[in-house]
């Protein structure tokens, strides 16, 4: 890369970072944070523990935020100043190293700009995720306990943690259904991209006769809610079952009936955990996550009638198919909302999602 080339890469970085601060009220999250670490000094600050936990999320989030873009401006700074040293000697083995430093600052600066997407009421949020395979028995199971892997494998790059909050295992092989719960700051914000169905083509395992089989995942994903919003869920409306839990959790398992399922009944939305070691926990946590199903609800009835009002055509829903993952006759993984698309679908199988997810989130700007 010439010197020029560089010159002019500079130049379009800081022009970027110009327009950065000037939309991020820098000021405004740095007294945010003095607020709120403020707030984790005061008595009793631990006696609401998910109340707690809560403003530690929005400290560390805000945190993150502001020591990245400051964390890119320095590096832009630093750039410039190698620049101007390796100009005025014209040392070859510098230019090297600032133009791995100038690939590297661009990757990092296109992934700030995907945080500055999560923009939207709840992106911060927790993320509750559920896989439900559809027709095909255990092809369609094996299919979501590989989409299960994914989403785990990508939860640990990203350094969240996960929780299963109900799981039924398939017969022969897979699961009938999984909850998770992935917790970590804009948990919710990227892997709102991920709601639809998953549909895998390639040839299955369980036929012995060797035949290609297409099969379909639903993937469903809402925030957590917090306890301060306010979702009246009338006591008439719902129905409580309680049976044994059937996956790992200690000797409570299949000696009490301490899973439990939730029915609301007008919008016949069902909830289930098992996790918790108490009927009480359990209860407490299904009704957390039949608040944050029902705030969605709510917020996908607001889209079709704006989308209405709009005579737009299109689908608003979490049931469209949104991704093909093909191992046979070829590989490929195309999402077909955005058109993006990768062979490596190994990788993808690994947990490396995030080109789908940042396609989609920049799409809908």
């Amino acid at each position: 890369m010439e010197f020029s080339e560089i010159r002019n890469e500079l130049d379009q970085i800081n022009n970027r970072i110009a327009e950065f601060r000037g939309s991020l009220d820098l000021d405004v999250k740095k007294a945010r944070i003095q607020e709120l670490e403020h707030d984790m000094t005061a008595p009793g600050f631990w006696d609401d523990q998910n109340a707690a936990q809560t403003v530690i999320n929005e400290a560390n989030g805000l945190k993150n935020f502001v020591n990245s873009f400051e964390g890119i401006n320095n590096r832009y700074e630093d750039l410039e100043v190698t620049y101007e040293l390796a100009k005025e000697e014209n040392d070859a083995e510098l230019l090297t190293e600032l133009e791995e430093e100038l690939s590297s600052l661009k990757k990092d600066i296109n992934d700030f700009e995907l945080q500055m997407l999560l923009s939207e009421p709840y992106d911060a949020n927790n993320a509750i995720l559920e896989l439900h395979p559809g027709a095909g028995g255990t092809e369609s199971q094996d299919w979501a306990s590989m989409l299960l892997r994914m989403y785990q494998r990508w939860a640990e790059q990203h350094n969240f943690s996960v929780e299963t909050i109900d799981y039924l295992p398939g017969e022969e092989a897979g699961v009938k259904s999984v909850t998770l719960l992935i917790k970590g700051h804009n948990a919710y914000g990227y892997l709102k991209a991920e709601k639809g169905v998953h549909r895998l083509v390639r040839i299955s395992p369980f036929d012995s006769s060797g035949r290609r089989h297409t099969s379909f995942v639903s993937c469903d994903v809402t925030p957590e809610m917090n306890d301060d919003v306010d979702i009246e869920i009338r006591s008439e409306d719902i129905k409580v079952d309680t049976y044994r839990a059937s996956g790992a959790g200690g000797q409570h398992i299949n000696t009490t009936d301490s899973a439990v399922r939730i029915t609301h009944i007008p919008t016949n939305t069902i909830v289930t955990c098992q996790n918790e070691r108490s009927q009480i926990k359990n209860r407490e946590a299904a009704m957390k996550m039949l608040k944050s199903k029902l705030y969605q609800l709510e917020i996908e009835k607001q889209q079709q009638e704006l989308a209405a009002i709009r005579g737009e055509q299109k689908e608003i829903g979490w049931g469209s198919q949104i991704r093909s993952y093909v191992f046979h006759p070829y590989s490929m993984v195309k999402d077909h909302r955005t058109n993006m698309e990768t062979g490596n679908t190994q990788s993808v199988m690994d947990g490396e999602i995030d080109l789908f997810i940042d396609a989609y989130l920049r799409s809908q700007l």
